[in-house]
């Protein structure tokens, strides 16, 4: 479930996270990636215009991109993770999405 204490919110989380400078990368997603003192995973997101002009779809991206992360939670304790969108999906990407999320996540654990 997805509370305040889940969520990056702040410039200086933001900044933090970036800082670290350990990233994972793949054809659409960009994971930075930080470890953090709590035992729950805290999640940000970055979806510029450049990417996707259209509000509706930079939203459906972050709303995809949050449940595959809320699905696999259990996995990612301890990380404060920002997800940079580098290039635009849609519907009918979600398939490739979702391997994309799985193979990231495979990769941050070892």
């Amino acid at each position: 479930m997805q509370t305040k204490l889940t969520k990056l919110t702040k410039t200086d989380e933001f900044s933090s996270v970036f800082n670290f400078r350990k990233r994972l990368s793949s054809q659409h997603l960009s994971f930075h990636y930080q470890p953090n003192a709590l035992s729950l995973f805290r999640l940000g997101m970055v979806v510029g215009k450049k990417t996707q002009k259209l509000a509706v779809k930079r939203n459906y991206m972050r709303r995809v991109l949050r449940e595959l992360m809320r699905k696999k939670q259990e996995q990612l304790l301890n990380f404060d993770i920002v997800i940079r969108i580098q290039k635009s999906f849609y519907r009918n990407d979600f398939v490739d999405i979702e391997t994309e999320v799985d193979q990231m996540i495979a990769r941050l654990k070892k």
